[in-house]
């Protein structure tokens, strides 16, 4: 990643529980000293079992946290004082048992204890058995902390301590440290970029209570405008309806059928450098719109005339000038021909193809397995990986081409 500044006068908190993976807590630590951060260590009860304090104490020029009780400043509420003025808090490694007391707040011990009082950013990096990630507890709470803001850092495939072989392990340093780098606004490749995206679905109203939509979530064009903010833009999100969090900083305006997005983009399009359009638009639209609730007549059919909505990709070719375009495809056969003759037919720059028929991905999911297409006609297949991973990648592309 580039134009990276330095971690000076940055004040990380660097959380380390009970876990094998705890080595690679040291190396970390190494990688941001190095960076100049100043790094205070907070570890759960176990943690020390793995790695004494005197280490990371040694290595980060800063006492350890590693006791509620008994050390010599207690009285100094020391989770409460370390917290103060702190940009970060990563947590790597997060067992299933703090992650456990953390999204449930169960404080009971240094590190528990420190997390409960912090309400900055916080980057958390799981490892542990493959079985107990997949855990549907351990999800949950995973997935109540990602609501909250949390920022994960998914394990990665691999050997892990216990022998199996699975989704476990901690994830590199280095992966780790660009998490940080983005969190803490040190890559600024996006400086000034004036960045549109849609996201979400769109509905199309039958009548006063009924409307036609699709599963979109919004969750990729949202964890786009995140990390193009995040990473220096200017960002606009033009949105159909979610129960999504507007991210920090992004200017929102929200609208609810296909005609709405359209007339939307098309009045500010010009003003924008880079076009991002993750929106699922319906295809299709009622010819018209029931004043009163359609009624059932009994075991009688009922009949709907469906007509095209607006192209919205389509009319903004007519429009474009110098903006670099990507376009999303979601298709359910023939994905890379489709998303190919999309690429072509709507003159984008990029297009961003996923296959819906795979389950457990895409709609709905945190994840999803994309392939990025340029318009020399590049392929690139993605491994499954999280929504934000996917956005940083394609900010990584679009950076590289314009």
């Amino acid at each position: 990643m580039n134009n990276v500044t330095s971690f000076r006068n940055k004040k990380i908190i660097l959380g380390v529980s009970g876990s094998i993976a705890a080595y690679k807590a040291v190396e970390l630590l190494r990688l941001l000293v190095r960076q100049d951060a100043s790094v205070h260590v907070v570890m759960s009860t176990n943690a020390a079992k793995f790695v004494t304090p005197l280490t990371f104490e040694a290595l980060s020029g800063n006492p350890v946290y590693h006791q509620v009780y008994n050390t010599s400043s207690t009285m100094f509420m020391e989770h409460i004082r370390l917290v103060e003025s702190a940009d970060l808090l990563l947590v790597a490694p997060a067992t299933a048992g703090i992650i456990g007391k953390m999204a449930n707040g169960i404080a009971d011990d240094p590190l528990s204890n420190l997390f409960i009082s912090y309400k900055g950013h916080i980057i958390v990096a799981p490892a542990m058995n493959d079985d107990m990630y997949a855990n549907f507890a351990v999800k949950e709470n995973i997935k109540k902390m990602k609501g909250r803001g949390v920022v994960f850092i998914e394990p990665k495939e691999g050997e892990l301590a216990c022998g199996s072989i699975g989704q476990g392990r901690l994830a590199e340093p280095l992966d780790l440290m660009d998490a940080v780098k983005i969190k803490l606004n040190l890559i600024n490749d996006c400086y000034e970029l004036r960045v549109l995206v849609t996201a979400g679905p769109t509905q199309e109203p039958l009548d006063p209570v009924r409307f036609i939509t699709n599963r979109s979530s919004g969750k990729m064009g949202y964890a786009v405008a995140d990390a193009a903010r995040d990473r220096g833009a200017k960002v606009t999100l033009i949105s159909g309806p979610t129960n999504l969090q507007v991210p920090e900083g992004v200017r929102l305006i929200s609208c609810r059928t296909a005609s709405e997005m359209n007339d939307q983009v098309l009045q500010i399009v010009s003003n924008y450098d880079v076009l991002i359009m993750s929106a699922a638009v319906g295809d299709f639209a009622p010819k018209q719109i029931e004043k009163e609730k359609i009624k059932k007549n009994g075991d009688n059919a009922l009949t709907l005339k469906l007509f095209p909505t607006e192209d919205v990709l389509k009319n903004i070719k007519a429009r474009k000038t110098r903006q670099f375009i990507v376009g999303f495809a979601a298709e359910s056969e023939n994905l890379i021909q489709s998303a190919l003759d999309k690429l072509l037919t709507k003159n984008l720059d990029l297009i961003v193809a996923n296959d819906i028929s795979s389950p457990g991905i895409g709609f709905q999911s945190d994840s999803n397995q994309v392939t990025f297409i340029n318009k020399d006609g590049d392929i690139k297949k993605l491994p499954l990986l999280l929504k934000t991973e996917i956005a940083n990648l394609l900010l990584d592309d679009i950076i590289n081409s314009i």
